[in-house]
């Protein structure tokens, strides 16, 4: 029992001097003083000030030039092309000839209507100058002679009625006289009627029936001009002809595209925008045209905004016409519009980076306090760009607002503010600039250099790293 008693002994002092040792490890490499406390973690910002200025409101949208006036020219009938008086890329004016057909057929078919309607002409001018005033005047002549006669056997017939009553003639006598005078009355009557028939109803329907023959013999001369003219193509508008796939000797299917006229002096840029933006753009708001290689953008004016929404896009579409001719804008570009909806000239401003969005939806931005914190600031926007929004209440002009490193970052969290990296270049050029003149100084052999070093400036020592926590 006592060697086995001996033995649990001393593999229990073993373990304990083993437990006592590593113990002692932490005193030993780390010291065996009271916890540290953690520090709390700084976020280095960078902040300026906010400012008053002035804001627009663009509206950025892709748009493809269209010019303003365009026609596709197309030949009513089909024939041959005779000759074609303009080139691709001439400029034309309004009514001018661009191209002819064949066209002896409708130049005989016109002559020959021609004669026709004179022909016709002729016959109303005779029928109204002398034919109906004949026919007039006989007819009064014939009323007259109708007259007269009827009025002589009226007064045979009275006076030979008086003698047969007073038994002076036989009955048989006034019977004939009877029958005289009312076959005179009926000539009369007739010879009356024709003639007021003639002057109310004849002349008018002898003049109507002479213009109408006239009138049909022009409406042919007049469509065989029209066909005639057919055959001679003219420019419909003031442009630049930019398109003219036929050649003389081809024949031209009517209906179809001949030449394309477009007036490449007044063009425009249409884009569909969303609802939300179309709302707030009208016509006369200026705007710019942007094309891609090009520096300088072109002026413009919004146009047309379109009263009503695309079912297809719902979206809403809008002109932007540029302000004069420029030879580097051409109809089918793709270019970018940069639309001013409105203007506001004394805001309060802040980059557009340093507003945020709390987890209730509001727009707050972060102050840099004198007490080295971050503060978050609730504010209410305005107008609102790619650079800049309008800060419209909630803070000050000349509060520190945090505009880089402030993401995510909580309420009263510690800061360091540093120098903005433009800032810092700009302070490097200045002191290079000055190291280059004492260089050119001291090689001059201008006194008061020569204790100067040659690099003015000297490499700062790098700076020490701070050991991360956790890693020896």
């Amino acid at each position: 029992m006592k060697p086995t008693m001996n033995a649990m002994l001393i593999s229990l002092s073993r373990r304990i001097a083993l437990l006592a040792a590593v113990a002692s490890m932490p005193c030993i490499t780390g010291g065996c003083g009271p916890a540290e406390k953690e520090k709390e973690p700084v976020v280095s910002v960078q902040t300026t000030p906010a400012q008053r200025g002035l804001i627009s409101q663009i509206i950025s949208a892709d748009a493809i030039v269209y010019p303003l006036e365009q026609a596709t020219v197309a030949p009513k009938i089909s024939s041959t092309i005779r000759k074609f008086y303009v080139q691709r890329g001439a400029r034309v004016k309004k009514g001018q000839l661009l191209a002819e057909l064949e066209n002896r057929d409708l130049s005989a078919a016109a002559e020959s209507s021609k004669g026709e309607f004179e022909q016709a002409e002729a016959n109303y001018a005779t029928t109204v100058g002398s034919t109906l005033p004949q026919q007039i005047q006989k007819a009064e002549l014939d009323a007259i002679a109708a007259k007269s006669a009827f009025d002589a056997q009226q007064k045979v017939y009275n006076s030979r009625k008086e003698l047969f009553q007073q038994g002076a003639i036989p009955r048989r006598d006034l019977d004939a006289a009877e029958v005289a005078f009312l076959q005179a009355r009926s000539q009369n009557e007739q010879a009356q009627k024709q003639l007021a028939d003639l002057q109310r109803l004849g002349k008018e329907q002898t003049l109507r029936s002479a213009q109408g023959s006239r009138l049909l013999a022009e409406g042919h001369m007049r469509g065989a001009e029209a066909q005639l003219s057919y055959s001679r193509i003219t420019s419909p508008i003031d442009g630049v002809v930019t398109d003219r796939p036929l050649f003389e000797g081809d024949l031209a299917a009517a209906n179809q595209p001949l030449l394309t006229v477009m007036n490449t002096f007044r063009l425009i840029a249409k884009a569909h925008i969303p609802q939300s933006e179309a709302a707030v753009l009208k016509a006369g708001n200026p705007a710019e045209l942007k094309i891609p290689g090009l520096d300088e953008p072109i002026k413009g004016r919004v146009s047309l905004v379109s009263p009503a929404l695309d079912p297809g896009s719902t979206t809403i579409e809008v002109w932007v016409e540029a302000s004069k001719p420029d030879p580097a804008l051409k109809p089918g570009m793709s270019v970018a519009l940069s639309m001013t909806a409105k203007t506001v000239k004394d805001a309060i401003v802040v980059p557009a980076a340093a507003v945020f969005k709390n987890s209730e939806g509001a727009d707050y931005v972060l102050l840099a306090g004198s007490d080295e914190k971050a503060h978050q600031k609730t504010v209410q926007l305005g107008i609102r760009n790619s650079d800049l929004a309008q800060i419209a209440g909630g803070i000050n002009p000349g509060d520190p607002v945090i505009t880089t490193g402030g993401y995510a970052v909580p309420d009263g969290t510690h800061i360091k503010i540093e120098k903005p990296a433009a800032e810092e270049k700009e302070a490097f050029g200045k002191d290079e600039k000055d190291a280059g003149k004492a260089e050119k100084d001291d090689k001059a052999g201008k006194p008061g250099n020569s204790a100067k070093p040659n690099n003015a400036i000297e490499k700062a020592p790098p700076a020490k790293k701070t050991p991360v926590k956790g890693k020896e």
